[in-house]
């Protein structure tokens, strides 16, 4: 039997950092991927501020970098008038190295860290490795793995779901997964036509508001990705052909004849697990919680789960840190962010996009000019938007035990 300190499940960019965060802190850890190679998602590509931050702690800020776009300022825009209301990260630069967001597709995170890991000592990558079942013993986790020939046992002292929305440690885990999904499906398309060529002033982040259909615009180094909602009982196939690119990309500039690379639907969900751990079981990331794509929040909120639960695992297994109090501070510090801010923040930026009656969308109008025209307010939504606010608070939570 297989032994190692840590079993993370799923490489993407989430179970990536764990996996990476244990190792270099000198941890035995063992990544297993369902998949082939690290899956080419294409829903997460936005890394806020206080994201780089945590990362650069680990040496992977600047290849993230290296291999995204900086985009210091994202606009909230109007649909029909082209009218936009500007937001530059610049202005609370004192509050963070990095005061911009990176656009990248999350899979080259995933990929660069899956590799890294690979070439560590005290680290190993199982893709085509299926997660079936683990049961506790004790003080470890076994956990039964289908490999592509055989079934493989690791007995680990702990266990990491971040598997994603369809969690297989979370099903196991036997936890509720607690709130709603959108009605309407979410249609992404993906284009090199250079969208700033027909839209005036256009940032690489826009949230587009418009009675009738809102939409994201959403720049990556080599392409735009276009983010629409769809109507209820759209059928896939109509929602990928050429007609319904057609008409997106007619209404939106005009040019309906534009070459796609990726034609992608997905359902949206907001929903919560009851609990992020049972003994020494935890989930994190989509496994844990979902969440709306407006701002950016999802990826980047179970990037700061890893960050708050690997330091306690660090803490449990080289110090003799009490597991008990540290893993349920884990669940509790996490499940309250989450429901606080994640949730809370990324519904509010739902209900101001979408579509509505015209009075209705003429109070969220004035109510963005009236943000953008008051200094104070505009910086204290840059700090909510960016996440940092959300990190400080957690921080200061997390600091509040020691102090006491």
């Amino acid at each position: 039997m297989k032994r190692t300190n840590v079993v993370v499940v799923g490489a993407g960019p989430v179970g990536g950092i764990a996996a990476y965060y244990l190792a270099q802190h000198g941890l035995d850890v063992v990544l297993i991927e369902a998949g082939p190679d690290c899956a080419q998602d294409l829903r997460a590509s936005t890394f806020h501020p206080p994201t780089l931050e945590m990362l650069d702690t680990l040496g992977m800020a600047q290849p993230l970098i290296d291999m995204g776009l900086k985009a210091p300022v994202y606009h909230w825009r109007e649909r029909k008038t082209g009218e936009f209301f500007s937001f530059d990260l610049g202005e609370i630069a004192d509050a963070t190295k990095f005061p911009f967001r990176i656009q990248c597709e999350q899979y080259h995170l995933a990929r660069l860290l899956a590799r890294k890991l690979q070439e560590a000592e005290n680290a190993e990558v199982l893709f085509s490795h299926r997660m079936l079942g683990y049961r506790q013993q004790g003080d470890k986790v076994v956990c039964s793995i289908e490999t592509p020939v055989d079934i493989l046992e690791i007995e680990a002292d702990f266990l990491i779901g971040a598997d994603g929305a369809n969690s297989v440690v979370r099903k196991l885990m036997g936890v509720e997964f607690e709130g709603f999904t959108y009605p309407e499906k979410f249609l992404c398309l993906t284009t090199s036509e250079p969208l700033e060529a027909h839209l005036p002033n256009l940032a690489p982040v826009n949230y587009v508001s418009d009675p009738e259909e809102w939409l994201v615009l959403l720049r990556v180094p080599s392409l735009w990705r276009v983010l629409v909602p769809t109507e209820e009982g759209d059928d896939d196939e109509y929602l990928r052909s050429d007609a319904k690119k057609e008409e997106v990309f007619g209404r939106l500039i005009g040019k309906p004849e534009v070459e796609t690379h990726h034609r992608t639907i997905y359902r949206v969900h907001q929903r919560v697990a009851k609990s992020f751990r049972e003994g020494r079981v935890a989930i994190i990331g989509d496994a844990a919680h979902l969440n709306n794509p407006l701002g950016g929040f999802g990826m980047n909120s179970g990037i700061h789960d890893a960050f708050n639960l690997c330091p306690k695992l660090v803490a449990i297994l080289k110090d003799g840190a009490p597991m008990e109090k540290l893993l349920g501070d884990f669940n509790e510090q996490r499940h309250r962010q989450t429901r606080e801010f994640v949730q809370a923040q990324t519904i509010a930026n739902m209900e101001f996009i979408r579509e509505g009656d015209a009075e209705e969308h003429r109070l969220r109008r004035a109510k963005m000019a009236a943000l953008t025209s008051d200094p104070a307010a505009r910086r204290a939504y840059l700090l909510r938007q960016s996440m940092i606010e959300s990190v400080r608070a957690a921080a200061e939570e997390e600091a509040q035990p020691a102090a006491a």
